[in-house]
């Protein structure tokens, strides 16, 4: 701010010490606007998820990590109008699960969802179900199917029971895992 005032205030320590304070002022304006800019979108929010949440009408849950708190908000705003086989991706996918299948079963009056971006159980899928559930016809019921790793891909994988205890995962560890070749490292 100095380089704006007359060149004889350059020496003086209490224009110096002003300018300093005033810019450091300043600064910390701007960080607070920008603070509250990022409440305004979803994917950046952080205390302004609260509003968020009364905006759309779902109820805190504290303790509840912010990005399961975001991908509530944004299935309850995708989830507006006609419900598609689109409409339900679009749904799911707001939650951090990975690649979903969708499926209907016109005959057993169902959809099948299907996780197989990662192996297991998602950690929201309370969130997941509650969503759909609230745009998905009543009369269609949800089946939620899970991938794990299978005894094909394993054999495939050509490791021996000592190369796979050395990898030190647990059963539950080893249930999710994705072998991509032969001799692999542990992906999860």
């Amino acid at each position: 701010m100095l380089e704006y005032l007359p060149k004889y205030y350059s020496d003086s320590r209490i224009v110096g010490n002003l300018t300093g304070r005033e810019a450091d002022e300043l600064n910390r304006l701007h960080e607070g606007i920008q603070d509250v800019l990022k409440q305004f979108f979803i994917d950046t929010a952080t205390w302004g998820l609260d509003t968020w949440e009364n905006i759309c009408g779902i109820p805190h849950t504290p303790g509840k990590p912010d990005d399961q708190r975001r991908s509530v908000i944004k299935t309850k705003l995708r989830g507006a109008g006609t419900v598609t086989l689109a409409v339900i991706r679009s749904v799911v996918d707001s939650f951090e699960n990975g690649e979903v299948d969708i499926q209907e079963n016109f005959g057993g009056y169902e959809v099948v969802v299907t996780f197989i971006g990662k192996r297991g159980v998602p950690p929201n899928l309370n969130d997941v179900q509650k969503a759909l559930r609230e745009i998905v016809p009543a009369h269609l019921h949800l089946n939620f199917q899970f991938t794990y790793l299978r005894w094909e891909e394993l054999d495939a994988a050509d490791l021996t029971w000592e190369e796979l205890e050395a990898l030190g995962m647990t059963w539950d560890e080893l249930e999710v895992w994705k072998p991509d070749h032969p001799g692999t490292e542990l992906e999860m």
